[in-house]
């Protein structure tokens, strides 16, 4: 794996050669760390490349990071609604499967231990959770900033999405990852006024930052927190 040198700091990377592609882009991804796509370039200008974008990619390094990973136990923080909770793990073999249970300080999640996949039983919990509290706190942030933009979806769904945090189908209805619930409502309400200019605005065009612009004068900004942010 080639290293770029940026200061003091030593940046991993993959490099990844796409003749089809015309410029070089950087991504950071939980899963992945950075990569590099570029048309064919030598070894040392990949790396000038890297350099270049040091900085933003070491808050990017950082940002990842924070995301929780590997199986819950007692002592994991999961995130919601923008901080990072403890959760302590209950082993009752009177709990028919998992119970995820949240008192604003820490998530108290009851399991039974003789179960086979206890670590797939809590996912699951954890993913009901969400789901509930998503369809909560996001719904009302949706009705909110559907009057303020002048835009109806004829529809709104919650889901696990694996690539996107939402969606605006070809019939205006409004997909939310279940995930979104976890972030700040600084962006989750970016998130929703996003989708909800797909209904006027298919593509990104200039017409669509133009008048997402009207909203979050920031928006680049917002944007960029969540690039590789795979929750």
């Amino acid at each position: 794996m080639p290293i770029a040198n940026y200061g003091t700091r030593k940046i991993f990377f993959t490099h990844r050669i796409d003749d089809k592609l015309k410029h070089a882009y950087l991504t950071v991804d939980f899963h992945e760390g950075v990569i590099l796509k570029s048309p064919a370039i030598d070894d040392e200008k990949a790396k000038a490349l890297v350099c270049k974008k040091g900085r933003w990619i070491i808050e990017k390094i950082n940002l990842v990071e924070r995301i929780p990973k590997g199986p819950v136990s007692t002592g994991s923080r999961l995130l919601y609604l923008g901080r990072r909770y403890y959760a302590q793990v209950i082993r009752d073999e009177s709990i028919g499967k998992a119970v995820v249970g949240f008192n604003h300080s820490k998530f108290i999640i009851q399991v039974n231990p003789e179960l086979p996949d206890c670590n797939d039983v809590i996912d699951n919990a954890l993913e009901a959770f969400f789901r509930e509290k998503a369809m909560i706190k996001i719904k009302p942030r949706i009705k909110k900033w559907s009057k303020i933009c002048d835009l109806c979806p004829n529809d709104i769904k919650f889901r696990k999405l694996n690539k996107r945090w939402g969606s605006c189908t070809a019939k205006n209805e409004i997909i939310i990852n279940i995930d979104v619930v976890k972030l700040p409502f600084a962006l989750i309400d970016y998130i929703v006024v996003h989708e909800l200019i797909h209904i006027r605005y298919k593509d990104h065009s200039r017409q669509f930052y133009r008048e997402l612009k009207k909203y979050f004068s920031d928006w680049e900004k917002l944007d960029d927190k969540l690039c590789g942010m795979k929750l």
